[in-house]
């Protein structure tokens, strides 16, 4: 099993986030407070959210914490296009870590598909492991038994037509003891 520092898709998302905040603590501390901000919290909870999903138990939870971390290579991403616009980074530092963020977001859709593939194969095998033949039912003949529904009910299920207080006042008659 893989140690968690060794997580490839956690080695980029830290590699990201720190070459991002090395390029924001550069800007003046307008643009820093504007937006700076925010485009570091979410490169960092790229990396936060994969190192939260590799911490949890079960898949669907390890799963969940892939897709915010996904959302935040998106986050990121819009905010780098907002420093573009903007004038803070240069069109080649932009499309740079945009394609670094590509790459991070295919890195983490690998490594959910991985796990989603392992959590079927787990549940199934863990199924068929424990799944127990089912029980055989017999049912014996009742003698005089009355038929719950007539052949006029069911003549009237099969027409579609509403005359549901005549059913339950066929079913009252036909169970009462």
């Amino acid at each position: 099993m893989v140690e968690f520092d060794e997580l490839r898709s956690l080695q980029l998302a830290e590699s990201i986030a720190d070459e991002i905040w090395d390029i924001v603590t550069l800007w003046n501390a307008f643009s820093r407070d504007a937006f700076g901000k925010q485009l570091i919290r979410a490169a960092d909870s790229i990396g936060a959210n994969i190192a939260e999903a590799f911490g949890r138990f079960h898949y669907g939870e390890k799963i969940n914490f892939l897709y915010y971390a996904r959302g935040s290579v998106f986050e990121s991403k819009y905010w780098l296009n907002r420093a573009l616009k903007r004038r803070l980074v240069s069109s080649k530092e932009h499309e740079r870590y945009a394609e670094r963020l590509t790459e991070m977001a295919k890195v983490i859709n690998g490594y959910a598909s991985r796990l989603k593939k392992y959590r079927s194969t787990k549940s199934k095998s863990a199924v068929s492991k424990l799944r127990e033949p089912g029980p055989q039912y017999t049912v014996d003949a009742i003698e005089d038994a009355k038929p719950i529904f007539s052949e006029t009910h069911l003549a009237w299920l099969k027409s579609g037509t509403d005359s549901t207080p005549d059913i339950l006042q066929h079913i009252r008659e036909a169970t009462t003891i």
